[in-house]
């Protein structure tokens, strides 16, 4: 009898968690959907730029195709809510040091929209900004104390500053050498302020790691792209136009050193 109340219990634990994935899932697509056009939580419309027809509520929530035109969600939206079921699943069943469940969750839906949005559009908006720095600043603290959260965002801030200075320049030679006026820069502004988010959140002196990683793997997909680029014959015109968004790296760098401790524990000399 107590082994099928522990069970249950257990089964209920897990559902809840599915439960708590699905929903944050779900606000992550709503997110990603809207903002970017609206800059607000508005009325979900349909994806097609030919269409723009307004969901319905009960068809947005049900994943139901466009009346107007028939497009579906997209895969998109399908992987993001695989995702954010395993991450829930992770956070509940093996949650890492420090980090519980609620805050846990709730920070990785914000980095997944973050990194969503910036991988779709190439945008880092204000409001988003705006509520991880909010949101940064809190746990940082919790899990650093002030001194170390603090120092994290500035020297997030000044070295991706740097980073951004150093890549205006690059666009101003590529537009030059181009003969073109070209206003894409290879970093924005709101990669700056990311990085200060990002500061806030691993504080002193995880923040330069990742950001290092983050370049690293930045580079070599970079090299990738480059290479099937050179093996196409269009090196040189892919060379000069070849900007990638630079938040997934970010991000992604800043989950494992979040979620899963053990890679500082592995990557950094003791």
């Amino acid at each position: 009898m107590v082994k099928i109340c522990y069970n249950n219990e257990k089964m209920a634990k897990i559902l809840l968690f599915l439960l708590a994935g699905w929903l944050v899932g779900w606000l992550v697509n709503y997110l990603a959907d809207v903002l970017p056009a609206t800059l607000k939580l508005s009325r979900p419309t349909c994806l097609n730029p030919d269409c723009r027809q307004p969901y319905a509520w009960g068809r947005y929530l049900f994943w139901r195709r466009c009346p107007a035109c028939g497009r579906g969600r997209g895969w998109r939206a399908y992987a993001v809510q695989g995702i954010c079921l395993m991450a829930a699943l992770f956070l509940g069943l093996q949650p890492p040091a420090r980090l519980s469940f609620a805050p846990g969750l709730i920070l990785f839906g914000y980095l997944l929209t973050v990194a969503v949005i910036d991988l779709e559009h190439r945008l880092i908006l204000a409001p988003l900004s705006l509520f991880g720095l909010a949101l940064a600043l809190v746990l940082g603290v919790l899990l650093h104390g002030w001194v170390d959260t603090l120092i994290g965002g500035v020297a997030g801030f000044l070295i991706l500053y740097c980073f951004y200075l150093f890549g205006k320049i690059f666009t101003r030679l590529r537009a030059r050498r181009l003969g073109v006026a070209d206003a894409e820069e290879a970093l924005g502004s709101g990669d700056v302020t990311l990085a200060t988010v990002l500061g806030l959140l691993l504080g002193w002196p995880l923040i330069w790691f990742a950001l290092l990683m983050a370049v690293l793997a930045a580079g070599l997909v970079s090299l990738i792209i480059l290479g099937v680029a050179l093996a196409r014959g269009h090196y040189r015109q892919q060379a000069f136009n070849l900007f990638i968004p630079y938040a997934p790296f970010f991000i992604f760098s800043a989950v494992l050193l979040l979620y899963f401790p053990q890679v500082v524990r592995a990557l950094l000399p003791q």
